[in-house]
C-alpha cells in the first residue's frame, strides 16, 4: 500500500519497460513489509542531469542504472567507491549528507555464486569471453577472488587493447578469439559476457562444442545470461563436465546488495528469485 509516507527508490534507463528490477525489489519490499516502492524512471540521456535534480528535490532515498547510463551518471555524483572506479560503471546510487554516492553491485553479484562454493582461486585460471561492460564487472570479480591468471578473449584486436590499457597491462593478458582453445585446459572458471545465445535466439552458443571439450572436468562455466534457463553454452559444457552457473543468480544478488544498501537491513533473497522465476516463466525454458 502506497502512503504519503512511503519513501521512493527506482531504476533509470533508457529504455527502462524491459526492467525485471522492479519485480525483484517490490516484492522483497511487500515481503519485509517496509514503507517503500521501486519505479522505473524512463530517462532520456540528454534529460538525465535534470532528472538527477528532480530526485534530489523529492527525496527519493537510491535508484539502480541501467543502460545507456552507467558512466555518464559519475560526473553528476559526489562520491563513488573504489569497485565502481575500477569497473568504470556505477549501477547502484543512494543518498548521503553530501551528495549521491554510486557503486557497482554487479561485481558482487557475479562473486557471490563462486564464493558460495569456498574454493581457492589464488593459483586458479579465468577465461573471459568478451570485453564489454559486463567484462569488466567480471574481471573486478576476479580480481576479488585473488584469480592468479585472468585471461580475456575478443573478436576486435583494437578494443581488446583498449580493454587491457584500462586495466593494467600487468592484471591480465588478452587473446584473439582463435586462441579460445588452447586457454581452455587450464581453466577453473570460463566466463560468457557476450549476448551470444540469449533468448530468443536459444539454439546460438558463443562457443564450438569441439571448443568446449577443452574445458577441464569439474571447470565452471558461466553465463551471464539468464534467459533461456540454462543457454546452449552451459548445456553443452556441462555436457563436457564443467559445473554450470547461471545469469540469473547475479542478476538476484546484485539487486539484493542494493537493496540492502538502501534499506540498512538483511533482505530476503529467496523471494527475489522465485519472484524472476515466475515473471520470466516459459523464458527460462530452453
Amino acid at each position: 500500500m502506497i502512503r504519503g509516507t512511503t519513501r521512493l527508490l527506482g531504476v533509470i534507463g533508457y529504455p527502462v519497460k524491459h526492467s525485471l528490477s522492479p519485480v525483484m525489489h517490490n516484492a522483497a519490499i511487500a515481503h519485509l513489509g517496509v514503507d517503500y516502492v521501486y519505479l522505473p524512471f524512463p530517462i532520456q540521456p540528454e534529460s538525465l542531469e535534470t532528472a538527477i535534480a528532480g530526485f534530489q528535490a523529492i527525496d527519493l532515498v537510491g535508484f539502480s542504472i541501467t543502460i545507456p547510463h552507467k558512466q555518464a551518471i559519475i560526473p553528476l555524483l559526489s562520491e563513488i567507491t573504489p569497485i565502481a572506479q575500477a569497473v568504470g560503471a556505477v549501477n547502484t546510487v543512494w543518498r548521503t549528507e553530501t551528495g549521491w554516492k554510486g557503486t557497482n553491485t554487479d561485481v558482487a553479484g557475479f562473486v557471490a555464486p563462486l564464493a558460495s562454493l569456498n574454493q581457492d582461486w589464488t593459483q586458479a585460471r579465468a577465461v573471459i569471453l568478451g570485453n564489454g561492460g559486463a567484462a569488466r564487472a567480471v574481471v573486478a570479480g576476479c580480481l576479488q577472488l585473488g584469480f592468479a591468471e585472468i585471461q580475456v578473449v575478443g573478436r576486435n584486436w583494437q578494443k581488446l587493447q583498449a580493454f587491457q590499457a584500462s586495466w593494467g597491462a600487468q592484471i591480465l593478458q588478452i587473446h584473439p578469439w582463435e586462441n579460445l582453445a588452447q586457454l581452455l585446459p587450464d581453466a577453473s572458471l570460463f566466463v560468457n559476457t557476450t549476448p551470444i545465445g540469449m533468448h530468443p535466439h536459444i539454439a546460438d552458443s558463443p562457443v564450438e562444442l569441439a571448443v568446449l571439450q577443452n574445458l577441464p572436468k569439474g571447470a565452471i562455466a558461466y553465463d551471464l545470461i539468464y534467459t533461456p534457463k540454462p543457454t546452449r553454452f552451459l548445456q553443452q559444457a556441462a555436457q563436457c563436465g564443467a559445473t554450470p552457473i547461471d545469469g540469473l543468480e547475479m542478476l538476484v544478488q546484485q539487486g539484493a546488495e542494493a537493496l540492502q544498501l538502501w534499506l540498512g537491513q538483511p533482505v530476503p533473497v529467496e523471494v527475489m528469485r522465485q519472484s524472476l522465476i515466475e515473471v520470466l516463466g516459459d523464458k527460462l525454458s530452453a
